[in-house]
């Protein structure tokens, strides 16, 4: 039973930063993907980043591409999204995804395991 469980959230003011965890238990690091989603009200679910488990290697929105980093501690299972010079248009709800086999962030329906999600919002 694979449980993703993410932590972090909260209330920032524009130019702060968060640090999102994602903890995925019973959940192996074995070489796929990672990554962390967002959906604002009214808007769809977007990629944010994600991480290969194995490898290590990144990839990123546009949008948040020099503000945010994904890393990854395999010992632990756990994810995490390190967000600076946060904007208002950063405020979602933060889901983190698990088991991608393709590490793509314009796809959620490659991703088999999902958490509940963490609040982040961002005031000017």
């Amino acid at each position: 039973q694979v449980e993703v469980v993410e932590s972090g959230g909260g209330s920032v003011q524009a130019g702060g930063s968060l640090t999102l965890s994602c903890a995925a238990n019973g959940y192996s690091f074995d070489g796929n993907c990672m990554a962390w989603f967002r959906q604002a009200p009214g808007k769809e679910r977007e990629g944010v980043a994600a991480i290969y488990t194995g490898s290590g290697g990144t990839s990123y929105a546009e949008s948040v591409k020099g503000r945010f980093t994904i890393s990854k501690d395999n010992a632990k299972n756990t994810v995490y999204l390190q967000m600076n010079s946060l904007k208002p248009e950063d405020t979602a709800m933060y889901y983190c995804a698990a088991d991608g086999s393709r590490c793509r962030l314009d796809a959620p329906l490659g991703y088999n395991y999902w958490g509940q999600g963490t609040q982040v919002t961002v005031s000017s």
